[in-house]
């Protein structure tokens, strides 16, 4: 490359080239800016322009209805995509939707139900797990999330082609739509938190109430296979942390939980899965105190905090929690740092057996009723009332008109014998 030279001491300094004259001057891109002038977020800035908007609509004279509604969905929606999670369940109580959804028009209840799934998503990646569990129950058990969601049609036979192209106008862009595996890996998640602990609560009781169908269905679909492999699928990880919660393996239970690759869809990846961890350490370590409570005496406070990596702190509030809500039987030593178990809970034998008793029981009450209805027949109508017993009330029964010693229904000329129904002569007199 050549050097550069220098100029001549004679040589005049080289001006620097003019702009054009019709050219206006560069000015840098407006950004915005918050009320107090300085330069603000953009998410900040998107949250001030949609509350500004929704105000507006939610104070103009005139706006009730269909508009408000749309506008007050729009803003839960907002809240719950950007993690406001307060903000959206407080506006959604005080709407009070659910009490009228069913009234609005087909695209409205389409905006609720999404702005229902954001949601239970956003109480999700707060480790708000029951709430994120209720709001999705719904949409996920009724097996039609992707027509609720506005996302997809599916293939039915009673649907005019009016319908169905009415139906296509609804749906909504690909940009817009929320991705129903990792939906459906929250929701199995959270049954899965929820469900495992109540399980092993429960093992000695007859009647269990469901959490969860669709995850007790995948359970015995599990339990069904002649031939478990490796988990590949989504679902298949969840069974199988289920499974490593059962036995107290929340080791096991949170690698197979975090490999799955629906958690990279979150933007806060790295906090849910924190979230997570910590989630499936306390519901495993209730899971092994609920399991084994029948076995042992006492369980050391110090000995747990180590199985399960918890602080002594967290520990202690989980066990006097469960104590507290009468869901585990037993007692703090402080001294000793250990919980005293009392059995008094009937063991698994013993159950079968009041659920024995409790069914037979049942079975005479019901066989008793039946030979009521058989001895209080119509006939004892006399009877009942001669004894100044209650009066019995005579169903609707065709006329019956008496024909010398024959009986014949008024209108038919069939003959037949007589009825206790048409001996009402001295009742009536």
């Amino acid at each position: 490359p050549s050097e550069p030279t220098e100029p001549l001491p004679n040589e005049p300094p080289s001006e620097p080239p003019s702009e054009p004259p019709n050219e206006p001057p560069s000015e840098p891109p407006s950004e915005p800016l918050d009320n107090s002038g300085s330069r603000a977020e953009p998410e900040e800035y998107a949250s001030e322009v949609m509350g500004r908007l929704t105000k507006f609509i939610y104070n103009y004279p005139g706006s009730e209805g269909r508009i408000r509604t749309r506008a007050m969905l729009c803003h839960i929606y907002h809240h719950a995509l950007h993690d406001r999670w307060f903000q959206a369940h407080d506006l959604m109580l005080m709407s009070h939707l659910q009490e009228s959804i069913h009234l609005a028009d087909v695209p409205t209840q389409l905006l609720y139900n999404r702005a229902l799934v954001q949601l239970g998503m956003c109480a999700f990646r707060h480790g708000r797990i029951r709430d994120a569990h209720n709001a999705l129950v719904d949409i996920q058990s009724s097996g039609r999330s992707k027509e609720l969601l506005a996302q997809g049609l599916i293939a039915r036979h009673d649907r005019s082609v009016e319908q169905e192209k009415l139906e296509r106008r609804r749906q909504v862009p690909f940009h817009m739509h929320i991705n129903l595996e990792l939906m459906e890996c929250v929701y199995l998640t959270s049954a899965m938190l929820q469900e495992i602990p109540y399980m092993a609560a429960a093992e000695t009781e007859g009647r269990r109430r469901l959490i969860s169908k669709s995850f007790h269905h995948q359970l015995k679909y599990h339990e069904k296979q002649p031939l478990v492999g490796p988990p590949e699928s989504m679902r298949e990880h969840v069974v199988a942390a289920a499974h490593a919660m059962k036995k107290g393996k929340w080791k096991a239970c949170r690698d197979y939980i975090l490999s799955i690759k629906a958690w990279d869809l979150f933007i806060n990846v790295d906090a849910v899965k924190e979230m997570l961890a910590r989630k499936i350490q306390e519901e495993t370590l209730r899971t092994y105190i609920f399991s084994y409570s029948e076995i042992y005496d006492s369980l050391n406070l110090d000995r747990l905090s180590e199985m399960f990596d918890l602080p002594i702190k967290t520990v202690h509030s989980i066990v006097s929690k469960m104590i507290i809500k009468e869901d585990l039987l037993a007692s703090l030593d402080e001294p000793t740092q250990t919980i005293v178990m009392h059995h008094t809970k009937p063991n698994k034998l013993q159950s079968q057996a009041l659920l024995l008793a409790e069914k037979i029981g049942m079975l005479a009450e019901y066989n008793e009723e039946l030979m009521k209805l058989k001895h209080a027949g119509p006939w004892n109508v006399h009877s009942q009332q001669q004894g100044g017993g209650a009066p019995y009330q005579f169903r609707q029964m065709p006329a019956w008109h008496g024909q010398g010693g024959k009986y014949r229904r008024q209108g038919q000329g069939r003959q037949g014998k007589p009825h206790g129904m048409g001996q009402r002569r001295g009742l009536e007199s």
